[in-house]
């Protein structure tokens, strides 16, 4: 049986390869979009449960900043946004007070270390605690390091000072809209799936592109499809896919191997990491904690509880709805996860809650039920969005470059308008590549 052949290899079906396809099709090129996956939209997952009226979000949820792309996107699915309150409680001796101000301290701070950084990159727990430690109090070091690990999914320990300041002092955090698309992303699916003219379009679910031979002007992939070897030809390639993807070992499951090897891309690879997260909804039968002390946290957004197990949770609001989402990211995730079982990271979660709320309250009484996806251990994720390692400021720039007008890189790690680690992100890098493939 021939080989298929198409102008452009498209290989991820997440927002980036999405967005990416869709330029492409609209620039009357043949694709052939590839996803492992029975679905598309990657690290985007959106469920419906009967009875709840906010969607459940297994992956993505938020809407950072200005976002402009991604609320065109929306806008254009008739989807409607909702910004997020910004009312925050956090447990300290014993009670819950409502917190604030930190961030404003932090960013403050660190404005007046932006000429050392420029410099010369470090850890950012070594740039707390070398140059913020006169300038911030202990509490505000601990909620930063709180905020890398939760926000950007990091080791503090590992991750790059130079890249989370110019993250926190950009437009993604601070006094910047936070939102959520109230029908959920799968409205942004829609949207990027109504531009895929199927004329030029073939889209492919279900199979697992194992290696990728190329040369100039041409790329073979080979995989399996319907447990049966598959095959397809193309003059270019856009990879679509996860950094934990693209850092995995040939042999693991979801890895792809290119022949010729990525040599130009190695020390860059080596210059980022996927950061882990532990996310669980959990969903009761009444939003409990809107009734507590008078109705004092009947609008609270996100409740904090630093030394608990989980110690980040957060609220619909300024929607009512009896579900509270329990995170935790970085180093935390990692400790989280080894509990073992998604039942054990509920248990742990619940535990967080009962120091939250006080152990008056039996918070298990009230849980119906849970939703968790493990992302870590997901063959064609490997982890959550990328984040930039110490010495690493033109790893995404080089990540994303193209290799002799034939390969082409999106995916939220390759963005570099400061939108790495969002859908934002991964929607720029799709169509800068798209962009990048006609052009060459």
């Amino acid at each position: 049986m021939k080989t298929p052949s198409f102008d452009v290899i498209v290989i991820g079906a997440g927002a980036a390869g999405l967005a990416a396809a869709a330029e492409l099709v609209k620039a009357g090129r043949s694709v052939l979009l590839l996803e492992a996956r029975d679905r598309i939209g990657g690290r985007i997952w959106t469920r419906r449960e009967p009875g709840l009226t906010p969607p459940i979000e297994l992956g993505a949820e938020f809407i950072h900043g200005p976002a402009g792309i991604t609320r065109a996107l929306l806008a254009q699915a008739g989807s409607r946004i909702i910004e997020t309150a910004d009312s925050h409680r956090t447990l300290k001796e014993g009670a819950q007070h409502a917190s604030g101000g930190s961030f404003a301290r932090i960013q403050h701070a660190v404005q007046g270390c932006l000429g050392i950084l420029k410099r010369h990159d470090m850890s950012f727990d070594t740039f707390l605690e070398q140059h913020l430690a006169e300038a911030l109090s202990l509490e505000d070091r601990q909620y930063a390091r709180m905020l890398a690990e939760g926000f950007d999914a990091a080791d503090p320990a590992r991750a790059s000072a130079r890249a989370i300041v110019a993250e926190w002092t950009g437009d993604t955090l601070g006094d910047v809209p936070q939102s959520r698309p109230q029908e959920g992303y799968e409205a942004l699916l829609t949207a990027l799936g109504a531009a895929l003219a199927p004329e030029h379009l073939r889209l492919q679910l279900g199979v697992t592109v194992q290696s990728l031979e190329w040369s100039r002007g041409s790329v073979k992939v080979s995989g399996v499809f319907l447990d049966s070897p598959f095959q397809a030809r193309g003059v270019r390639a856009v990879i679509a896919l996860p950094l934990g993807v693209l850092q995995a070992p040939s042999t693991a499951m979801g890895a792809v191997s290119f022949a010729p090897a990525l040599a130009a891309k190695r020390e860059a690879l080596a210059a980022l990491a996927s950061g882990p997260v532990v996310k669980v909804l959990l969903r009761f039968d009444v939003p409990f904690w809107e009734s507590l002390q008078g109705g004092a946290y009947r609008d609270a957004s996100f409740f904090h509880a630093p030394d608990a197990p989980i110690r980040t949770f957060w609220t619909q609001a300024p929607l009512s709805a009896p579900l509270l989402v329990a995170w935790a990211g970085g180093p935390r995730a990692l400790r989280v996860a080894a509990g073992g079982s998604p039942g054990a990271i509920v248990q742990q979660a619940l535990e967080s809650l009962h120091r939250l709320f006080g152990r008056e309250l039996d918070v298990a009484s009230h849980l119906e039920g849970y939703y968790h996806h493990d992302w870590q251990q997901d063959p064609f994720a490997r982890g959550a969005y990328s984040y930039v390692l110490v010495g690493g400021s033109e790893a995404r720039r080089t990540l994303g470059a193209p290799l002799e007008d034939t390969l082409f890189f999106a995916g939220e790690a390759t963005d570099t308008d400061d939108e790495a680690g969002t859908v934002t992100g991964a929607l720029q890098s799709g169509i800068r590549a798209a962009r990048e493939v006609l052009s060459a």
